[in-house]
């Protein structure tokens, strides 16, 4: 098996390990980096419960190679709350309840983040779009989208999703 060292910031913090050249970032970000809130769903891009942001945009963890993401800044859930206070898309999502079992959140509120840094008061045909690659099982998306309309009216993407897209650029 062949072997690279990666350097990858993640959640603002360098790291450099030597990983296998076939580990997904998923696997990377849950098990090297221990980063358990990037969930495992379908493993064929499907599901979007992988949804993290890599290089200021989102992107399903189970189809990237961690190689390909070496000097790159990645941006998982637990990198978006500040000063333990939630981001605007976490309490959008605590407030207007768009979660129940949980499996999805993760990688919709990373997709909903993504989504509010492009489009920062999005309609709600825009928030359906936005999220349409993330599966949610439960909900039925009306609370998902009165979460992700709840962020953009109480400060949109928040402030460390908007500064991993600025390091990025």
């Amino acid at each position: 098996m062949s072997h690279h060292k990666v350097t990858i910031t993640v959640n603002g913090s360098p790291t450099t390990d030597e990983v296998e050249s076939r580990l997904l970032l998923v696997h990377y970000l849950r098990e090297t980096r221990r980063l358990t809130g990037t969930h495992v769903g379908c493993d064929t891009s499907n599901c979007g419960a992988c949804t993290v942001m890599l290089n200021g945009r989102t992107v399903k963890s189970c189809t990237v190679l961690t190689v390909a993401a070496d000097e790159g800044e990645i941006l998982t859930i637990e990198g978006l709350a500040e000063h333990g206070e939630l981001s605007p898309v976490q309490e959008g999502f605590r407030q207007c309840h768009g979660l129940q079992c949980g499996y999805c959140t993760p990688g919709m509120v990373m997709a909903a983040t993504g989504l509010l840094i492009d489009e920062p008061h999005p309609d709600d045909a825009a928030i359906r779009e936005g999220i349409e690659g993330n599966l949610c099982r439960c909900t039925g998306y009306e609370m998902i989208v009165d979460s992700v309309k709840w962020a953009a009216e109480n400060g949109g993407a928040g402030s460390a999703a908007h500064a991993h897209v600025e390091k990025s650029r």
